[in-house]
């Protein structure tokens, strides 16, 4: 790969695209469904970073995905997953979770927990995000995984939530079938730091809270970072702590 300026593009919650629906509130950090800008279809391979907020008794039906790792990080609430290859799963903060499309899976995604666990005294919506990024091989099996990684969390820094990178071969949460590519997670103390990957391409998302990105500024929540040749930036957290999600990508799509 040839050589990249080091550069930092900041995108603001309020520039999103935007999708509310009713039972569905969804800001899009790329061209997604009808929104489409010929300048913001992705960066690095990240092609989706959708940030999304479902009702209850809501969701996504049973729909179709190919050729994508899809990687879902439940913020507040409960998601209930099923998919084609017999998979069920409740996601909920602190869980990862993968679903690998390769040669085509169905699945559903919705905020109806609280059938399963007997809770009706809490209706509340589910907030989560849900990244996808390309495979490294088209037309794998589908599959599915998912681990609780929420004792790590707690002990601050980058956790490793999916990755394909070699060096994570048995450390990160889950694979994915993208060996240029890593997805880390952080919930911060106020004031506390984390110095972000040394990556040619690095995604910062601040899911929760806000931050200080070092040379940069405050990025709030909702806010993003795409950092490109960058050399491991420090992220400080707020006076109310933060969480964030951070990829580190090694390659990037033909634009």
């Amino acid at each position: 790969m040839a050589l990249v300026t080091p550069s930092v593009d900041v995108r603001r919650s309020g520039d999103r695209f935007a999708t509310d629906i009713g039972w569905l509130d969804s800001k899009h950090s790329f061209s997604f469904g009808a929104h489409y800008d010929p300048e913001n279809t992705h960066f690095g391979l990240l092609l989706v970073n959708n940030d999304d907020l479902v009702a209850p008794g809501t969701g996504f039906e049973t729909h179709p995905h190919r050729d994508m790792e899809i990687v879902t990080w439940v913020l507040r609430g409960q998601l209930v997953h099923q998919d084609s290859q017999g998979h069920n799963g409740l996601i909920y903060p602190g869980l990862a979770q993968r679903m690998s499309a390769g040669t085509g899976i169905l699945h559903s995604e919705k905020n109806d927990s609280w059938r399963l666990t007997g809770d009706d005294e809490h209706r509340d919506p589910v907030h989560f995000v849900q990244m996808w990024v390309v495979p490294d091989e088209r037309g794998i099996a589908p599959g599915y995984e998912q681990l609780e990684i929420d004792d790590a969390l707690l002990r601050g820094g980058l956790v490793p939530v999916a990755s394909g990178r070699p060096e994570h071969a048995g450390a990160a949460a889950i694979s994915i079938s993208q060996q240029h590519a890593a997805l880390y997670a952080a919930r911060m103390a106020p004031g506390g730091t984390v110095t972000v990957p040394d990556a040619p391409f690095v995604h910062v998302f601040v899911a929760d809270g806000a931050v200080d990105l070092e040379g940069t500024g405050r990025l709030g929540t909702g806010d993003a970072a795409r950092v490109t040749g960058g050399a491991g930036q420090r992220v400080t957290a707020g006076p109310e702590g933060a969480e964030v999600l951070v990829w580190e990508m090694h390659a990037r799509l033909a634009d």
